[in-house]
């Protein structure tokens, strides 16, 4: 297969012994932890087959119970009963799926969070797909490109498929700036870093919220160093999250974190916070701050999920009525080619532990009404009244709210055409044009990466790397101040002395494999 390397595209480990013994324990004795004692009944019969699927960070609303309109309507076409389960308020999401598995109380399908899905495939406690799929997800199997199913494959020991990836055609992550806060310091948008920091330095000083008070945030992220991309992108950083990504450097593929591009990023960024350009809480912002901050008209400068805009850009308006944000293209930084970061496919969505093997036709059944396009239009909008309300004659999406029950919903899977949709029937149309327009200027800047699908195998044996907390250590003390810039050089021997050397060699014959 030719490497995925192409520059405009639009179109814990820790716990392996707790793992173990819960994994292993259930792999001999198939019957998933949701069948009902009926069996699995026919559609539209009195007999369903529940199913618990798993997923975290599900935002505002409350659990759909099986008497949920919303739950019943997919029983009722499935003959399946989608049962879902997450993580209480407060709760690391990995460390409780860790201890899930650990507990032997293990979903029937669940959403993989943290590599957890590496630890499952190598403990034989992952089911292999490759012949349920066809038969019991046929339109999984065919919407799924067979590339990302390549990808999947290369990710596991025996090539065998061990779960559904997320697939994700188009750029997903945007740089977003404030049009109307460049019209009231009377700046252009800005082409170089120097005039980004012009900017940034006008947002600063020239009160662009209009509320008297030096309170503005040219620029933010949040702690760790994530959801601030769009500094690093200028400096050609493979970057998701906040986390280094694997890209080629000088030839050949390589840890982000390590290179020259990286150790100028975290220069220009020093120098930003140094000058209050970014935001100096930065590193002590969790996402709900971070995120209210923007919603309460504060920031001018973020990275985030154009597609995602719209209940951000009404709390704006709340105070700023003539608010508009517009993508931001790249500035150019002497000397190095500025990209966004792109990650398409082989992103681990869906898989099915060996215990719930018995009950993994009823689970990929529930899976394929998902991937059904002719419920499109249900997964969109859901039950009136619970997920949307017609006005004149048009389905509106709901707000969310804490009292009102979450839609339902499994695919990943997004195509131009589904963005298109999805703005065009999910955005209010006065936001609209502003969305698409901000997803035409990410498509320029956007690069698929040639880590994309990377396994985390590459990682076993060294969690630290994995978890990048040496990067983020270094990161967070060079750019506040507390240690000079040249303390990056350390870091990079001491990231290569830890494992990066070993972790390098795995990506490479990976890469090599592609």
């Amino acid at each position: 297969m030719a490497k995925w390397y192409f520059r405009k595209w639009f179109g814990k480990p820790a716990l392996a012994v707790l793992l173990a013994a819960g994994l292993l324990a259930g792999c001999g004795s198939p019957g998933g932890s949701g069948t009902e004692a009926g069996g699995q009944g026919s559609e539209g019969g009195s007999d369903v087959t529940k199913v618990k699927v798993f997923k975290s960070h599900m935002g505002v609303g409350t659990i759909p119970g099986p008497d949920n309109p919303h739950v019943q309507y997919v029983a009722e076409r499935t003959g399946v009963q989608y049962e879902l389960v997450t993580t209480p308020p407060g709760s690391e999401p990995t460390e409780f799926l860790n201890l899930m598995i650990a507990s032997d109380d293990l979903p029937d399908i669940l959403r993989p969070i943290g590599g957890i899905e590496q630890t499952l495939i190598r403990q034989g406690g992952a089911l292999a797909l490759d012949d349920l799929l066809p038969q019991y997800a046929p339109n999984v199997w065919k919407n799924i490109p067979q590339e990302a199913w390549d990808v999947v494959r290369s990710a596991s020991p025996d090539g065998k498929i061990y779960y559904v990836p997320k697939v994700f055609l188009v750029p997903e992550r945007a740089p977003m700036i404030r049009q109307d806060w460049l019209d009231k310091v009377g700046l252009p948008m800005p082409t170089t870093t120097e005039e980004y920091k012009q900017v940034l330095a006008a947002f600063l000083e020239q009160d662009p919220n209009g509320n008297g008070v030096k309170d503005e945030l040219p620029t933010s992220g949040r702690e760790f160093g994530k959801w601030m991309d769009h500094l690093f992108a200028m400096y050609g950083v493979a970057m998701w999250e906040g986390n280094p990504e694997w890209d080629v450097y000088d030839g050949k593929i390589q840890y982000a974190g390590v290179t020259d591009n990286m150790k100028a990023a975290i220069g220009f960024i020093r120098e930003l916070y140094a000058e209050k350009l970014l935001d100096n809480e930065t590193f002590l912002n969790k996402g709900d701050v971070w995120t209210a901050k923007i919603n309460n008209n504060l920031v001018g400068s973020w990275y985030h999920l154009p597609a995602n805009l719209r209940d951000r850009f009404t709390a704006i308006q709340q105070k700023a009525p003539d608010a508009y944000v517009v993508g931001m293209p790249l500035p150019k930084a002497e000397g190095y080619e500025g990209y966004v970061t792109q990650k398409s496919m082989g992103e681990p969505e869906w898989i099915i532990p060996t215990k719930a093997e018995a009950n993994a036709p009823a689970a990929l059944k529930l899976l394929d009404f998902f991937y059904d396009r002719s419920n499109d239009e249900f997964i969109r909008f859901g039950i009136e009244g619970l997920q949307h309300e017609v006005v004149d004659g048009k389905k509106v999406l709901l707000p969310p709210e804490d009292s009102r029950p979450l839609a339902l919903g499994m695919r990943n899977l997004t195509t131009e055409e589904d963005m298109n949709i999805r703005i065009q029937e999910t955005i209010p149309e006065d936001m609209q044009q502003m969305v698409k327009d901000i997803f035409e200027v990410s498509t320029v800047d956007a690069k698929r990466i040639a880590g994309d699908g990377l396994p985390s195998t590459v990682y076993e044996g060294y969690p630290d790397i994995q978890s990048h907390k040496l990067f983020q250590e270094y990161l967070t003390k060079i750019v506040i101040g507390e240690w000079p810039l040249e303390k990056f050089d350390e870091f990079v021997d001491r990231w290569y002395t830890s494992g990066g050397e070993e972790v390098t060699k795995r990506v490479e014959e990976w890469y090599s494999r592609m």
